[in-house]
């Protein structure tokens, strides 16, 4: 039987608490199965590190975009940027991108003008969007579902409820789960439930390394070889094998993800 093969689809490999250590982050990665990476850019110049690390690396493809919480720092100039990398084939996703309102430094009308920006780009260039949202799930709806079309993409981390993750995957939506799904709390019960209520060919797994490292890592640094924690955790929730669950979740990675470099759309 073959081994688990998955894809870690939201980390940050340029942050600060892995940048020093990455090609040992990805030796350890590839030793657990993982065989794509997908690093999302905070701001242009983050964007501009992630593109070249892709570039550099046969496993991490890039995200660029600015995140909410950078909007209100970002130059003149800095949009444009994003734009220009959005040329390079190891780009597959626009973002991270979205709306945050448990942080207040960026204000919030900043934050709506770069999150329509992000989601033109996509749109535009038929790339996915990879979607942040905290303490804003209320505003994400009412904004995406303004704009009356689908949207192709992630919500990264997800964590709201099932009528949240059915609104959103009405709107074309993929669903991605890390390191939370693993935390104990009073919620537990109610989110395994909805785990196992998500269509199988909406689910994604991700890590959002170096932050919300899974049981029994919860604390610690987090990194993408622990995408496989997460996997196997879903596969005991949802009743799989953990080769079952690797399957869908990569085959569903590696077609919203499409990979340029190897001519796909």
């Amino acid at each position: 039987m073959p081994s688990p093969r998955w894809v870690d689809t939201h980390a940050h490999l340029t942050h600060s608490r892995l940048v020093d250590r990455v090609a040992e982050i990805l030796a350890t990665a590839a030793a657990e199965g993982v065989i794509r990476i997908v690093s999302a850019a905070t701001c242009a110049e983050d964007a501009l590190a992630v593109t070249e690390l892709a570039t550099n690396s046969s496993i991490v493809r890039a995200a660029v975009g600015i995140h909410p919480n950078d909007t209100h720092l970002a130059a003149p100039g800095d949009w444009d940027r994003i734009v220009a990398l959005t040329e390079n084939r190891h780009v597959v996703a626009i973002g991270e991108t979205g709306l945050d309102k448990y942080w207040k430094d960026a204000p919030f009308d900043v934050q709506l003008d770069f999150f329509a920006r992000h989601l033109d780009l996509a749109e535009r260039l038929g790339l996915p969007v990879v979607i942040h949202c905290r303490d804003a799930m209320p505003e994400i709806l009412e904004f995406l579902e303004t704009r009356n079309r689908p949207v192709k993409g992630t919500l990264h981390c997800f964590t709201g409820t099932l009528p949240d993750a059915q609104r959103l995957m009405a709107l074309g939506l993929h669903l991605g789960f890390g390191g939370i799904c693993t935390f104990r709390n009073k919620d537990s019960d109610t989110f395994a439930e909805l785990i196992r209520a998500v269509p199988e060919d909406r689910i994604l797994v991700e890590t959002d390394a170096p932050f919300l490292s899974p049981h029994p890592f919860r604390g610690k640094t987090n990194e993408p070889a622990r995408v496989a924690v997460v996997g196997r955790f879903i596969a005991e929730l949802r009743g799989w094998p953990e080769d079952k669950c690797s399957e869908i979740t990569t085959q569903n990675a590696l077609a919203l993800f499409a990979d340029r470099i190897d001519g796909s759309p």
